[in-house]
């Protein structure tokens, strides 16, 4: 890593810039890339709204939109700290998919307000990437954009964890010769990845799932914890107010998706036989895999490059919208996360301790995950 990131940000302003298609040499180019020629163009499309996808970078531009309210590892650092999040995410698009995409930064107002904005500025996009937003107002504003908009809404720090957590458990489940779907698993933080983890683990069949955050177990009488928590709390019959150190026992999966050093090596030895860990929390894990390792943990991953198994939302975005995109397709549901985590799962077909998930610069990942995207048929 560079010695110096403010330098090397300061030397390009950034990590993009915009770049033309056309050329622009003489007058005969000037007139096909701006004026006369774009008069034709905005004919066609007053007539036709729906052509501004087929002739300007609407069709394959998409926004990456923060309000820097839960910008991980960082919690709320303001809009304008955002940014750098969002506009290395769209150099990632860009570099990984050959996705164009525009990293935007909003005011922290009223969850209506920041759907109302994003819908007046939907027409210069063909999808929109939610990121670092806060719960519970990241789930009401990716709720009403879906109802409201026709291109697709994607929260990354929703359903693009889900999707890599599933991947990963995918083919954990195979190493330790277990059933995803008999799996007794804990979720500690149940914030926007926890609650979209665990729709979809609900969604797969899981049946044995503990959801636990900072006050214990979620009881759903407990109106400490937010609608959506106390919903799935509902949802999985889950009572009482354990500690994590109390309801980690005989669990065979524990989901970090929380805060650096929360589990301990005592609580690993409590969990059932081959405990799978995924310590998820960034910069710092909920447990050093060294210490989840000598407690007898069988599968220990994380959310770090400096370990193997690497649980990263990198694996999943820059593929999904360059698939969705290409296919047309409006709406990310749980049968194409599904998908797309089947897909990640694949691409390690005899995993190992060490190996349940493809690296970011493995296999052409990208391209296999869009290639499944697109090749998708809704049900």
């Amino acid at each position: 890593m560079a010695e110096n990131i403010e330098l090397l940000h300061e030397k390009h302003t950034g990590v993009l810039e915009v770049e033309g298609v056309l050329p622009v040499d003489n007058r005969e180019e000037l007139g096909e890339a701006y004026t006369p020629g774009v008069a034709k163009l905005s004919k066609l499309i007053a007539k036709n709204p729906s052509l501004k996808v087929k002739y300007t970078v609407s069709g394959k531009l998409v926004a990456v939109i923060t309000d820097g309210t839960a910008v991980l590892g960082l919690g709320n650092v303001g809009p304008e700290a955002g940014l750098p999040v969002v506009e290395g995410k769209a150099l990632l698009y860009k570099q990984l998919a050959g996705v164009t995409a525009l990293p935007l930064c909003l005011n922290q107002v009223k969850s209506s307000e920041m759907v109302t904005t994003i819908k007046n500025i939907s027409k210069s996009f063909s999808g929109i990437h939610l990121e670092d937003i806060a719960a519970p107002r990241c789930f009401e504003i990716e709720e009403q954009l879906k109802k409201q908009l026709n291109i697709p809404v994607y929260h990354d720090d929703q359903e693009g964890t889900a999707i890599v957590v599933l991947a990963g458990l995918f083919n954990a489940a195979k190493v330790v010769n277990k059933s995803l779907k008999d799996l007794k698993i804990l979720i500690n933080g149940v914030g926007a990845a926890g609650v979209a983890t665990a729709k979809l683990l609900l969604d797969c069949g899981v049946k044995k799932l503990t959801l636990v955050d900072k006050y214990g177990s979620i009881d759903p009488m407990d109106v400490r914890y937010n609608t959506y928590q106390r919903d799935l709390a509902a949802k999985v019959q889950q009572k009482g107010s354990l500690k994590l150190s109390e309801a980690i026992t005989d669990q065979d999966v524990f989901i970090g998706l929380s805060d650096a050093n929360v589990l301990t090596a005592e609580d690993v030895k409590k969990m059932a036989a081959d405990p799978i860990i995924f310590a998820l929390a960034n910069p710092v894990p909920e447990i050093l895999p060294e210490t989840a390792l000598n407690a007898g943990a069988k599968i220990v991953a994380t959310g770090s490059s400096q370990y193997p198994n690497q649980i990263n939302n990198i694996l999943v975005f820059p593929g999904l919208f360059r698939g969705l995109l290409e296919s047309h397709l409006n709406n990310v549901d749980f049968a194409l996360e599904k998908l797309v985590a089947q897909t990640l799962a694949d691409l390690v077909p005899k995993p190992t301790n060490d190996d349940i998930i493809p690296g970011v610069f493995d296999l052409d990942v990208a391209k296999k995950v869009s290639d499944a995207v697109a090749n998708y048929k809704r049900v």
